[in-house]
């Protein structure tokens, strides 16, 4: 695993449209697969996933307003769609596919809605249609008690970053410090963004073949989140990652790359 200031050594940058876009790539056959990362996450959060990836093409952006990426104006769905959307044309990627966490797969879903020409295949990880974040719940609360400077040791990580043991710890120590790098205003932009999305409508438009892989133990988004995403995203495919929460990618990287490059043709 690289080392959390080697991977920021990594990355790349594309200007488009006026918002500087980071993200790192690893060569490797066609179709890339785009890794799209969650809330407060940067392109580190596909570090662990990457080695049992190898030998494929790796797109991993950071979202506008997290990491390296430049904030423009907006955090809507939409605006993070839209910018994968610009990366994809920018590098000229053939039908890649689309790959999201969390908020990613939230990005994701939009992007094939959005851009159905640009991509081969999309996979959901631990994603939803319509977060049911209520004004009590543990992420919303948390992030409303965000104070600046946020402390990379802040024991809100403690449950923002909860999985089950054997995840490296200088990994999730990697992923605080750039969460901490993110204004606490930032954070409760981006949140109220997402408590506010409904993609019911636009994931029912999605034609590209799909994969949801959903850890059992999700405390974020649970059966009937997953249970929504397949009435909705026609002839879906499912796969539960047995013994995982809301990251699978960090918890069990192995079986989710294995179900990725199954679903993509590798």
């Amino acid at each position: 695993m690289p080392q959390a200031d080697a991977w920021a050594g990594r990355k790349q940058f594309v200007n488009a449209g006026g918002l500087e876009t980071a993200y790192v790539e690893i060569q490797g056959t066609e179709p890339a697969l785009v890794l799209v990362h969650g809330f407060t996450d940067t392109s580190r959060s596909f570090s662990l996933l990457a080695p049992y990836l190898a030998g494929r093409r790796l797109i991993m952006p950071d979202l506008r307003g997290h990491g390296a990426s430049q904030a423009g104006h907006g955090f809507g769905i939409a605006d993070f769609a839209d910018d994968i959307a610009v990366l994809i044309r920018h590098l000229q990627l053939d039908l890649p596919v689309v790959v999201g966490h969390s908020l990613g797969a939230m990005v994701a879903i939009a992007l094939a809605a959005r851009h159905n020409d640009l991509i081969g295949g999309l996979v959901v990880l631990a994603g939803t249609l319509k977060p049911d974040f209520a004004s009590d719940h543990p992420l919303v609360a948390g992030v409303q008690a965000l104070r600046d400077p946020i402390s990379p040791a802040d024991p809100f990580y403690c449950w923002w970053h909860a999985c089950r043991s054997g995840v490296p710890d200088p990994f999730l120590a990697g992923l605080a410090k750039d969460a901490s790098a993110m204004p606490a205003a930032r954070w409760r932009a981006i949140l109220e963004e997402i408590r506010q999305a409904d993609l019911t409508g636009e994931a029912q438009n999605v034609r590209t073949p799909t994969l949801i892989i959903a850890g059992a133990y999700d405390p974020l988004f649970g059966e009937a989140h997953q249970q929504a995403l397949l009435r909705c995203l026609a002839g879906a495919s499912f796969v539960r990652a047995e013994a995982c929460g809301h990251n699978p990618h960090w918890e069990d990287p192995a079986f989710v790359a294995g179900a990725i490059i199954g679903a993509s043709g590798a």
